[in-house]
């Protein structure tokens, strides 16, 4: 198969468009040890669906009203452990905590 100098060129246009886009990605992601503490994690929307036991539309309720912190890192909403930490002792009572922290370590043993 043959391709055409202008398709080529067409291709190669798009692909370097697509490694400065995940150029940038990564460089936000290196640059995180300026942002975070030193125990600080991220979380993306997944991981936080399971550990709340929420949806991803309860999230997105959540962060439309302000409530819980979070940032992007290209398309993607992403959380640090300690606005996670911040909002779940806003947002649940004393029983609600002792339950999510004992399940939480029963799993990391």
């Amino acid at each position: 198969m043959y391709i055409d100098a202008e398709h080529f060129d067409l291709c190669m246009e798009k692909l370097s468009k697509k490694l400065s886009e995940i150029a940038k990605n990564l460089s936000a992601l290196v640059n995180t040890t300026e942002v975070f503490e030193k125990d600080d994690k991220i979380l993306d929307n997944q991981d936080l669906c399971f550990l709340l036991k929420m949806s991803n539309r309860s999230l997105q309720r959540y962060r439309a009203k302000g409530e819980l912190p979070h940032f992007f890192i290209g398309h993607r909403v992403y959380y640090r452990t300690s606005d996670v930490r911040t909002f779940v002792n806003r947002h649940c009572d004393y029983w609600q905590i002792k339950a999510f922290e004992n399940g939480t370590k029963a799993k990391e043993d």
